[in-house]
């Protein structure tokens, strides 16, 4: 693996980690009359968001790199943003999950195709996995926003 896919899956990797945090928040926080159903929700996902970190992880240390492990780190490798702690509405919080997942899906995208330009087919297999999860959620999340 050249260095620059190392660092493009360590930026994938802190934002997946930071997007998992930032899941927790908005579960724990979100507010409205579709409460249980949205709040079961961000669990799900937040739940397959630490199996796609642990599967990143272990794959840049397959390839004897090592994969960024420190909310510091991920703090300055993501570009996914952070959220205070505050109540947030139904609509605002899958408006910023929606975001997000649309985002990781377009890092996914740019790592599978760095990855196959080098043959890598074990990334180029799990970028493909987990661009068709994101296609899925952000399919399901428009669907819960539609009017």
């Amino acid at each position: 693996m050249n260095k620059n896919l190392y660092k493009q899956l360590n930026k994938y990797l802190a934002d997946t980690a930071v997007l998992y945090i930032k899941l927790h928040n908005l579960h724990w926080n979100v507010v409205g009359l579709q409460f249980k159903g949205v709040h079961e929700y961000l669990e799900a996902l937040y739940d397959g968001i630490t199996e796609n970190m642990d599967a990143i992880a272990e794959l840049i240390r397959m390839y004897e790199e090592l994969p960024a492990a420190s909310m510091k780190d991920y703090l300055n490798l993501s570009s996914i943003e952070e959220l205070p702690s505050e109540k947030i509405a139904i609509k605002p919080a899958l408006s910023i999950v929606l975001e997000d997942i649309t985002a990781l899906d377009k890092t996914a995208k740019d790592v599978r195709s760095a990855a196959d330009a080098e043959d890598l087919f074990d990334i180029v297999m799990m970028m493909e996995d987990h661009v068709a999860e994101y296609q899925k959620t952000i399919w399901f999340i428009r669907s819960m926003l539609a009017k």
